[in-house]
């Protein structure tokens, strides 16, 4: 099976369209509420909520990615997103704003928390094994390149016109997206249900609990590993990026539009070289990726404890976010590869989606707690940027040794067939 092949066009053409409607209305909707209050505290309470369904649904898309059919899932949910931003436009005249603004988001959230997963499940069905990183970069790269379009074109049309066109457009976006799913074609892997639907979930779901813990427990400490990550920095990133730059520097919509994309520029560079180094990244060594990640913290926090002009800290911090994302995305390509290379295809959706769900489960608290961090403390962002700098970089370099303990599913394959012949 060739890389480019109908169906996998036909996915990402899809995610190229959805993921850009997304990454408007992620961009637009809270930096809405951060214009609206003024109140990092009330930002990073609605981020977390956000970011609660994510984490607690993401086991239960999963599980339906790996019992219904994925395309539908694709089709159903970008269809229910159009109807939402519908709803969402013909309901901001009548109620609180600022109320429904986090609905809608924490509604979101729950649909990409399902989404997600059918996606990426998809991948081991679309593709030959030895295609699957480079294939994930793709998906990445139109994740990267979405979000680096995505929060330009809001920002500018969010600066100029307000909330109602970026919602609008979102809506276009997913309507279109769903009609493109409409002709992929997934492979449907068949699997027998249970009597009931609660004893389907809870053997599901400790299949794959029991897969993470048993059969792969390093999937277990790397999990863990970036859910404190997501505590400290990514967190830190989602919460103190938009903080700093419309609060502390006193910068336009439009130039926080252009750090957003800058970040995403990252993402997409590194999926880009994800993708030409697949055949030299390897797995043992991606805790390093995630110490250059602390590192990067290091200018950023240095810009802002200087006496240097509002542009000239938020060009340094922009560059620092880009260099963050880049190096973030290539230890996720890693790490998804990995995943779907060593679990078996009727787990996969189930094990990354828990997976994800354990990862995340810690970032609505970090949020939440940034939000009050940059409350106290906005008059001094270095200590906070700095705090998260030590303690991530700390944590990294005393778990470096759980990569150590890593081994490919070619490197288990053969391991199996060495015990067999003895």
């Amino acid at each position: 099976m060739k890389l480019m092949n109908r169906n996998f066009v036909l996915v990402v053409i899809g995610q190229i369209i959805s993921l850009f409607g997304n990454s408007i209305l992620r961009f637009a909707l809270p930096l809405y509420l951060l214009d609206a209050t003024g109140s990092s505290v009330v930002f990073g309470a609605a981020m977390a909520c956000s970011f609660i369904p994510m984490a607690l649904l993401s086991p239960v898309g999963g599980l339906l990615a790996d019992r219904i059919n994925k395309k539908n899932i694709m089709v159903f949910l970008d269809f229910s997103t159009a109807l939402l931003t519908v709803l969402f436009l013909l309901g901001i005249h009548v109620y609180s704003p600022v109320m429904l603004v986090t609905m809608v988001m924490i509604i979101l959230s729950g649909i990409q928390a399902v989404y997600q997963p059918s996606v990426q499940a998809s991948m081991p069905l679309l593709q030959e094994k030895e295609n699957l990183m480079t294939a994930n970069a793709i998906i990445n790269q139109i994740n990267a390149l979405s979000g680096l379009l995505g929060p330009v074109a809001g920002g500018i049309v969010y600066g100029v016109w307000g909330l109602t066109p970026v919602v609008a457009a979102g809506c276009v976006c997913f309507f279109l997206s769903a009609v493109m799913e409409i002709f992929i074609r997934i492979p449907d892997v068949k699997q027998k249900a249970e009597k009931s639907i609660w004893a389907t979930v809870k053997l599901d779901m400790g299949s794959s609990v029991n897969y993470i813990r048993k059969e792969q427990p390093v999937i277990k400490k790397v999990v863990v590993l970036i859910a404190f990550f997501n505590l400290f920095l990514t967190s830190l990133i989602i919460v103190g990026v938009p903080v700093i730059v419309k609060i502390y520097l006193g910068l336009s919509s439009q130039l926080y539009g252009y750090a957003q994309g800058f970040g995403a520029a990252g993402g997409l560079i590194g999926g880009v070289l994800t993708g030409i180094l697949a055949g030299k990244l390897k797995i043992q060594k991606a805790w390093k990726l995630l110490l250059w990640t602390s590192f990067a913290l290091f200018p950023m926090g240095a810009i802002l404890a200087l006496p240097v002009p509002a542009m000239a800290a938020y060009i340094v911090m922009t560059l620092c976010y880009g260099v963050i994302m880049m190096i973030a995305t290539m230890f996720s390509v890693q790490m998804l590869a990995y995943v779907q290379e060593v679990t078996p295809v009727r787990l996969v959706g189930k094990v990354i989606s828990m997976a994800m769900a354990v990862s995340m489960c810690a970032q609505p608290v970090g949020q939440a707690m940034y939000g009050v961090l940059f409350d106290k403390l906005g008059h001094v962002p270095y200590l906070v940027v700095g705090g998260a700098l030590v303690v991530t970089a700390g944590t990294v370099i005393m778990a470096r040794h759980i990569f150590a303990g890593i081994k490919t599913g070619r490197e288990q394959a053969a391991k199996i067939a060495e015990i067999d012949l003895v």
